[in-house]
């Protein structure tokens, strides 16, 4: 096969995501403490049930995961008794809070040297159901496109979000391969849109789906050789 283009997911792929978003939602609690005292020691479980009715009033806001974290905290606001205007302006505050820690995160030792090896050879891109932007990360040039399921109201596995990848790529799915650490969303997704499907898998789990892989890989310094292996094969 001919490779063309190369798509990333990102979360528990080029980053540990559980510790950073930990962080990053202790941060956003401290901050409303200390900026929407009314809201007092919000509990976690009104948060659940707000979020719940929001996507039963607003299904759509279900893979557009930045407006739904801001939705909610607006109608928490409310819900303590701020006004409107208020309570939107400090929605808005406090998602920035959040956001801004969500970034501060710990990339992969070896992701930035694989990118770069990787990028003399082939178009990168990133497909993602997450919300971290790679121009905060400092990696936006190693990519020619970053594709969020929040940009169009789609998320993995479905296989259109993939086709709008191959689009933006420039490929076909014959010449694209896609690597992920999710069995369903990154391996199932990518293979139903005609993609090859690495797996990242650094910590040697059992493959537990239907579908198994076309390769694996616990560390991604192994993608150059893999790639360079089936790039040309026929």
């Amino acid at each position: 096969m001919t490779i063309e283009l190369i798509t990333f997911d990102l979360d528990d792929t080029l980053w540990d995501t559980a510790p950073v978003i930990a962080s990053a939602e202790a941060v956003l609690r401290q901050w409303l403490t200390d900026n929407a005292p009314n809201l007092g020691g919000l509990p976690v479980e009104h948060l659940f049930s707000i979020r719940e009715q929001v996507l039963r009033e607003e299904p759509g806001l279900k893979h557009r995961i930045s407006a739904l974290r801001r939705r909610v905290l607006f109608r928490a606001l409310q819900d303590a008794g701020y006004d409107q205007w208020q309570a939107s302006g400090l929605a808005d505050q406090a998602f920035e809070t959040f956001l801004h820690a969500r970034h501060q995160l710990e990339i992969f030792p070896e992701v930035q040297p694989t990118l770069e090896i990787l990028a003399n050879h082939f178009a990168l891109g990133v497909v993602t159901n997450g919300n971290a932007d790679v121009r905060r990360l400092g990696l936006a040039d190693y990519f020619k496109f970053a594709l969020c399921a929040e940009d169009i109201g789609i998320a993995k596995p479905d296989a259109r979000l993939f086709h709008e990848a191959l689009q933006r790529g420039g490929a076909t799915a014959q010449t694209a391969v896609h690597i992920g650490d999710h069995p369903g969303d990154d391996i199932a997704g990518a293979q139903q849109a005609g993609l090859r499907a690495v797996w990242f898998n650094p910590t040697g789990k059992p493959w537990d789906a239907d579908h198994a892989p076309d390769a694996e890989i616990r560390s991604l310094t192994e993608l150059p050789g893999l790639l360079a292996g089936w790039h040309g094969q026929r």
